[in-house]
């Protein structure tokens, strides 16, 4: 008895296109999940003193 066919991508790669294939889509902020503990520890201090140095840019200039 000869093989039965196990595969084939017939037909596949058009109908892939016919939609266009798109790239995923790239978030502004993307997550810190999984990211270095240290890292994120000094990235949430260095957030912290740019907004204070920014409300007291705006003090400065509203005066």
């Amino acid at each position: 008895m000869a093989k039965s066919k196990n595969h084939t991508a017939h037909n596949q790669t058009k109908k892939a296109h016919r939609n266009g294939i798109k790239k995923p889509r790239t978030h502004k902020y993307p997550s810190l999940k999984g990211v270095d503990a240290k890292f994120r520890r000094n990235h949430k201090y260095a957030l912290h003193g740019t907004a204070k140095a920014l409300a007291a840019k705006r003090a400065a200039e509203k005066k």
